[in-house]
């Protein structure tokens, strides 16, 4: 994305924290513990997306369950800020995109942030959620994804996801190829995003697809060190990196 932000920042209230899943690759810490509790750095994962939503100015963010739902749901309602509303997934897992499409309702009209409840990361000299927020140009998109570089991603083994032009607008990695970004869990949608979304079960990456072929999928390239927390091992890592930036 151009380094200037969008002429007419928007600043979204209300949010959604994908906490459904049952995070297999993370057992067995997961047979008892869902992973949207796991803690790093002595808090949950789910309350350093909280807290970093809070801070954005985040004044209600929904938070979907299936997985251990009961321990998610009672951890969530002690909080303050942001309000949180939980949206019930026990009967069916729906993975990203159906759970986001059940809990439209609840997000209103305008342009909503979206956090993986394992989304986490070392922030750098600028607020990123922020930053996400300014890059936001309403007659250009339907969704901006915060990226990480693939190559500097901390416990992150894969190709990268996305290939980003000078403008933001995003392509998909080629075959065989790795691309310079991967998709950090963040993003800011547009709820224009799921008209005519499938029913059910499906992943966010249909809906990203189609924007792709309507050139409404935009990027921005995030400040700090994005950590992928996704096993066991993960979590040491992660836990050192805190510890060493902290220092």
């Amino acid at each position: 994305m151009p380094t200037s932000p969008s002429k007419t920042p928007i600043h979204p209230k209300r949010a959604i924290v994908l906490a459904a899943g049952i995070g297999k690759r993370m057992r067995p810490v997961t047979a008892t513990v869902p992973k949207p509790l796991i803690e790093i750095a002595g808090r949950s994962l789910i309350d350093h997306a909280l807290d970093r939503l809070a801070t954005a100015g985040v004044e209600e963010a929904v938070v979907n369950v299936h997985y251990l739902a009961d321990l998610v749901e009672t951890h969530v309602k002690k909080r303050k800020a942001p309000k949180v509303i939980v949206s019930d997934e026990r009967g069916a897992l729906l993975e990203t995109g159906g759970g986001i499409t059940k809990a439209l309702p609840l997000l209103g009209d305008e342009p909503f942030y979206v956090m993986n409840s394992d989304s986490f990361w070392i922030e750098g000299p600028r607020p990123n959620l922020d930053w996400l927020a300014r890059a936001w140009d309403d007659s250009k998109m339907d969704a901006v994804l915060m990226l990480a570089p693939t190559v500097t991603a901390i416990g992150y083994p894969g190709l990268g996801d996305f290939i980003m032009e000078k403008d933001g607008r995003l392509a998909r990695r080629v075959e065989r190829t790795v691309a310079a970004f991967v998709y950090s869990g963040t993003a800011i949608l547009s709820p224009r995003l799921f008209a005519d979304a499938p029913e059910g079960s499906f992943s966010l990456n249909v809906l990203f697809d189609r924007a792709i072929e309507a050139g409404r999928l935009f990027g921005i390239r995030m400040d700090g060190t994005w950590l992928h927390v996704g096993t066991p091992e993960a979590i040491r890592e992660a836990e050192m990196s805190v510890s060493e930036s902290a220092a």
